[in-house]
């Protein structure tokens, strides 16, 4: 059967719209059922914390649940990787966070590539580490500190949540600036796991992210030291930084949430729109603050630009100060 030539065009122009059109259609009605998000740490540490913030703030708007899948292991590495390969509908989202730019040197074999391999979708927060140390040990300040860990070389313990953290990193740059021999002390089931042993000064100190120590600091049950961003927080003005100690001293953590890549840019578009809505509401913005966080806005474009940077420093850092997992 033959078509008039204008006919057969329009049919055709109709029919090379339809994916676009479907794509449109797709995040439009997004999400039709529970989005899971994949958590690398365990639940109560600060990433899960600002996680569920968020995730409670998209189930409202959009109107499904989001739900958190913690899954521990390898400093991050086993949930990026099990979110790398999750099919790119929008139904599975992960969190990335400093871990995640420090490992991509740290590791030597990782089965994915973290700026090629993920589709970016937004920031969450950042924020400082916090330098605290058991109340019995003998120092009040970064320099008695660092004085104490020289006349105790190897003697001096500092936790963290697992190698290749910021936590981890933070105290192996304390270690080479400041010419002290700590020792690290990783714990699998995350921060959380550690404060036992540092409520009773089996680890020593610790180089934690901020939320995950403010109320122990304030309840006068940790001994805050120092914090590691460049300048002094806003919601602890009299904690000095490392910085103000150790000229160059800097680590800043952060959080946000990736897909996997070929994920529908449509999709990725509106989950960016929502999240940067969220950090801009009056009570959430007040209950980062509350935590020690502050919001870490931008397009998706923004944050992936954001990660590969990140990625970049830390390279860096951990090949100039020769830092290396045991």
């Amino acid at each position: 059967m033959n078509l008039p030539r204008r006919k057969f065009l329009h049919l055709a122009a109709g029919a090379a719209a339809l994916p676009a059109v479907s794509r449109v259609a797709k995040a439009q009605t997004y999400p039709t059922r529970p989005v899971r998000i994949i958590v690398g740490f365990s639940a109560g540490g600060s990433p899960d914390i600002f996680t569920r913030l968020m995730a409670q703030w998209l189930s409202e708007r959009l109107g499904q649940q989001f739900i958190i899948e913690n899954r521990t292991g390898a400093a991050g590495n086993l949930a990026t990787e099990a979110g790398i390969n999750a099919a790119p509908d929008g139904y599975t989202l992960f969190l990335a966070t400093v871990a995640n730019t420090i490992n991509t040197t740290l590791y030597d074999r990782l089965n994915f590539n973290l700026v090629r391999d993920i589709a970016p979708v937004a920031g969450v927060v950042t924020g400082p580490n916090i330098l605290v140390v058991n109340p019995s040990l003998p120092v009040n300040t970064v320099p008695e500190f660092i004085t104490y860990a020289k006349a105790n070389p190897g003697k001096i313990n500092f936790a963290s949540g697992g190698n290749g953290t910021s936590v981890h990193l933070s105290g192996e740059l304390f270690n080479v600036m400041a010419g002290v021999r700590m020792v690290h002390v990783p714990y699998r089931g995350g921060a959380p796991a550690s404060l036992p042993d540092l409520f009773r000064g089996q680890v020593h100190a610790m180089f934690d992210n901020l939320p995950n120590k403010i109320e122990y600091i304030r309840t006068g049950q940790l001994r805050a030291l120092a914090v590691t961003s460049a300048t002094r927080w806003p919601s602890l003005p009299d904690i000095p930084t490392v910085a103000e100690f150790l000229p160059g001293y800097e680590v800043t953590t952060w959080m946000g949430f990736s897909a996997p890549k070929r994920t529908p840019t449509e999709i990725i578009d509106k989950l960016n729109k929502e999240i940067d809505a969220g950090l801009i509401n009056p009570k959430i913005k007040a209950r980062l603050a509350e935590l020690g966080g502050a919001p870490l806005l931008g397009s998706p474009a923004d944050f992936g630009k954001f990660i590969a940077d990140e990625t970049e420093k830390w390279g860096k850092v951990i090949r100039a100060a020769n830092i290396t997992i045991q």
